[in-house]
């Protein structure tokens, strides 16, 4: 608070806070503004990226405001809030984490301003969510409607959000992927959601971005099991086991005392016709592809086991985790079987060709021509160092999430600050309308959303002043899709340049910020509980 004559003044006109809560509020906006401003260079497609580094020496290069904003190990239980935010995010929309953590920076940052002038927080507070409500109201109107028929929009959308990752030079090859990844999962007439669950990433050293493929089919990342058995067949009836090929133990606790050779040759034989017996069984069903559930407590497959069932021509894949069985069982139309005897022919998927095929170092399962299968689909990532594959899995998903927000709701808005400053021009004009406190907060509300292009053009080297200038003035005269192109520098109709994003990402980040910045502002204490 201002010390001094000035701070007299105000205390008779305005609205004064006691100290401690004024100190509370000033710290959590202080921290929480820290960590906008740290992730705010991320921001677009001439972002910096990130280098994070662990604890255990793990090493993550990446500019996706979520994954940095997860790795940073931070105190302050307000910046935690900001950490809840972009995973908010994250989670609605899936793009758009640096924008929104931005957003709130900027609007804690107005805030402040406004609380210095003697506004009560609670006011503050209304005010933002009346205006993040009409924000939205405004956003719906500039939206263009789009149906999941037009191609070329879902690529637009989903280019724009892979431009400003670290594997942007691929975008021409991912957008395609990514888009034909989920068409295939969903019936584009009846479905308003996307369950990503049902597209299976797998991640490959070896080769580049550019190898990286989408399998209409199953990948599995391991290689078939045991030596002498089939590697490829044709015609495959698929067999999904969660009982063990081995033979059994006792307890932990228990042991067998075995005293003479007989007898060690007798359990030896039994062990042996007890397998020969399983294989038999799966054998008559007519199974030709066996895939074994990973087991901890003994092994899910021993040697002889193997060498039985490459005998009979039968090719394994085991260790299938727990989690994948759902997705194993949906993509091949298959059943898991429990025990030998829920084993028959009827729980059977069946393909036309299953081959283990060679990836970099290492080899994968390629299961394709399913018949009757579920809506899956598998896509194998390439890269040639580890940093670069977990980025482009990061930005694959996030692409993967544009594409679902524009099923959730289908409307496609320009990108490039455009409606960031449109919406900042219609608040301003909406606060003439109002009167007092409202329309203060309004306008800083307004003012606050400027920093998107701000940062844009900060962050691509422009003059930012000037920049945002020029196109606050065009949209002035009308020109509501003008926005920042970073590869000219300067101001054009952003919708020529194909960058357009998902409204449902806009929408949610000016919500979910202003959400936000209500609770940080209504926070006047911070109590420690000693547990």
């Amino acid at each position: 608070m201002p010390k001094g004559p000035a701070a007299k003044a105000k205390s008779q006109s305005g609205y004064k806070d006691k100290e401690k809560p004024t100190q509370i509020r000033f710290s959590n906006i202080t921290a929480a503004k820290a960590v906008a401003d740290a992730i705010r260079t991320s921001l677009g497609p001439r972002g910096m990226d990130k280098m994070i580094q662990s604890s255990n020496g793990d090493v993550t290069i990446t500019n996706d405001g979520a994954t940095i904003l997860k790795q940073m190990q931070l105190l302050h239980p307000a910046a935690k809030m900001l950490v809840e935010l972009s995973k908010a995010q994250d989670v609605e929309a899936g793009d758009g984490t640096t924008t929104v953590t931005v957003i709130a920076g900027s609007l804690l940052d107005a805030a402040q301003k406004l609380l210095a002038k003697g506004i009560h927080p609670t006011s503050i507070s209304d005010s933002f969510q009346k205006a993040a409500a009409k924000s939205v109201e405004i956003l719906e109107t500039m939206g263009t409607p789009l149906e999941l028929s037009d191609r070329e929009s879902l690529l637009k959308s989903a280019s724009t959000s892979l431009n400003s990752k670290v594997v942007s030079q691929y975008s021409n090859i991912l957008a395609p992927l990514c888009v034909d990844a989920v068409l295939n999962v969903i019936d584009p007439a009846t479905d308003v959601n996307v369950n990503l669950t049902d597209i299976k990433i797998v991640k490959k050293l070896g080769g580049t971005v550019e190898d990286t493929e989408l399998i209409e089919g199953l990948l599995f990342d391991n290689k078939t099991a045991g030596s002498g058995g089939p590697s490829k067949i044709e015609k495959a009836k698929i067999g999904l086991i969660q009982f063990c090929i081995s033979p059994p133990k006792t307890d932990m606790e228990n042991q067998v005392v075995v005293s003479d050779y007989e007898q060690m040759d007798r359990v030896l034989r039994e062990e042996r016709q007890y397998i020969l017996n399983i294989v038999k069984q799966i054998k008559k069903t007519g199974c030709n592809v066996l895939l074994i559930q990973k087991s901890i407590l003994r092994d899910a497959v021993n040697d002889l086991a193997l060498h039985f069932l490459a005998k009979m021509k039968i090719m394994v894949i085991k260790d299938i985790e727990r989690e994948d069985i759902e997705f194993v069982c949906k993509s091949l139309g298959c059943r898991p079987a429990a025990s030998l005897d829920h084993f028959s022919a009827d729980i059977l998927g069946s393909a036309d060709l299953v081959e283990e095929i060679h990836t970099g170092e290492s080899k994968v399962t390629k299961v394709t021509g399913i018949a009757n299968g579920g809506k899956t689909v598998s896509v194998l990532v390439r890269g040639s160092n580890k940093l670069v594959l977990e980025e482009a899995d990061r930005s694959i998903h996030d692409a993967l999430c544009v594409i679902r927000c524009l099923v959730k709701k289908r409307a496609l808005i320009a990108g490039g600050g455009a409606p960031e400053i449109e919406l900042s021009l219609r608040l301003s004009e909406f606060a003439h309308t109002l009167s007092g406190m409202e329309q203060y907060c309004f306008r800083a509300f307004a003012d606050a959303m400027e920093i998107i292009p701000f940062t844009l053009a900060e962050n691509a080297g422009l003059n930012p002043i000037a920049t945002v200038t020029e196109l606050r003035n065009k949209h002035a005269q009308g020109m509501k899709t003008a926005g920042i192109n970073v590869r000219k520098g300067a101001i054009t109709n952003i919708l020529e340049e194909n960058v357009v994003q998902p409204l449902l990402v806009s929408t949610s980040a000016v919500h979910l910020a202003a959400e936000t910045v209500r609770s940080i502002l209504k926070i006047d204490d911070i109590v420690n509980v000693v547990r």
